[in-house]
């Protein structure tokens, strides 16, 4: 039965969307960055307005409880909800919360703003929660419950969320009855972590708790692919890092085949730079020609553009790439091949095991 695993300790914790507020121009104070599979989502927090729900919010970040978490709840043209469950070590766990914070409405829930779930028929009742409207939700949310409080806005990052929104949705029942899903291949597969849209929240001008290290060496790849990875090796004495991108068609491509890198049906490119916390920034490099085993004829190479590696956690993260010769950019959600690493990594990263 699907996500019999995952309803095991989940008794009945959720959250109701029942919403309401008034209006006023927000002023933008602190901000945060939320991490997903699928990239990054920078939004502004509406300190002055409602400073109690924003150092709520903050507390949980800062206490580390956002990390592990996941979408929950996905509702296209509506909104998607998190912060209420994570993923640790094979089981969900409820995010373990603190006190509810008084109500704050005054903000209207337009498309993209970010927003606490509550209980319903419960107006201070928030806690862990929070929604991002997809749509402009005021005519339906700022009149119930004593109002939802919008607490902040998307910034950069809108077409993240809608992509989230965009995933299929299974219903797990309960809490996960809007179940949003990467790759999902349907019953009877068990749901694991690497169909779930994880998520993490870091507070900008805050250093991250994960911080890369030697654990991450490993191969990672995209699951959206059959043949595309990276093997990533950091050197932590001097704070780099190197990448080895390589791709294999399943079939060769024809040799009109426009932007292609390298020779028909193989492609290989190499990364190098500097890392800082979470995030390594390193230049590209393409290399064309040459035989295996042989150093004649030469092989050739050159800058080929820029990659920004992030790290989410030990087992994913997200390669942004932009190659100017060939016109690509984009982001790659990568995850580990094997998981034989990852005690390493949890041990020096600075986030424990759980």
């Amino acid at each position: 039965m699907l996500m019999t695993r995952l309803m095991t300790r989940l008794a009945g914790a959720t959250a109701c969307l029942i919403v309401a507020c008034f209006f006023s121009a927000p002023v933008l104070a602190s901000s945060v960055t939320l991490q997903t599979p699928l990239g990054e989502v920078e939004i502004d927090l509406f300190e002055e307005e409602t400073p109690q729900t924003v150092a709520n919010f903050l507390n949980y970040v800062s206490d580390g409880d956002y990390v592990d978490t996941f979408i929950h709840r996905s509702v296209p043209g509506f909104v998607i909800q998190g912060g209420g469950f994570a993923y640790i070590d094979g089981a969900v766990e409820p995010v373990p919360i603190d006190s509810p914070v008084v109500n704050e409405p005054g903000i209207s829930n337009l498309r993209g703003t970010i927003a606490m779930a509550k209980l319903g028929g419960d107006p201070d009742s928030a806690t862990s929660q929070w929604f991002i409207n997809l749509a402009d939700n005021s005519e339906n949310l700022d009149d119930q419950n004593g109002g939802f409080t919008v607490f902040g806005q998307v910034t950069k990052g809108m077409e993240v969320v809608d992509a989230i929104a965009a995933l299929p949705v299974w219903d797990a029942g309960s809490s996960f009855s809007d179940l949003p899903l990467i790759n999902y291949p349907g019953n009877p597969t068990p749901v694991t972590e690497e169909y779930l849209v994880k998520t993490d929240i870091t507070e900008d001008g805050v250093e991250s708790r994960f911080e890369i290290s030697a654990g991450m060496n490993d191969a990672w790849y995209d699951i959206d692919t059959d043949g595309q990875g990276f093997y990533i090796v950091v050197y932590p004495e001097m704070e780099v890092m190197s990448v080895a991108w390589f791709t294999f068609d399943t079939e060769r491509p024809d040799d009109s085949v426009n932007a292609m890198l390298g020779g028909p049906g193989q492609r290989w490119m190499t990364a190098q730079g500097s890392f800082t916390g979470n995030r390594a920034e390193l230049t590209i490099y393409s290399t064309e020609g040459g035989i295996f085993d042989s150093g004649d004829p030469a092989p050739a190479s050159r800058e080929d553009g820029t990659m920004v590696v992030e790290f989410t956690d030990c087992l994913s993260g997200s390669v942004t790439f932009d190659i100017p010769s060939v016109d690509r950019q984009g982001v790659i959600p990568i995850q580990r091949v094997g998981l034989d690493n990852v005690e390493l990594c949890e041990q020096l990263s600075g986030i424990p095991t759980q």
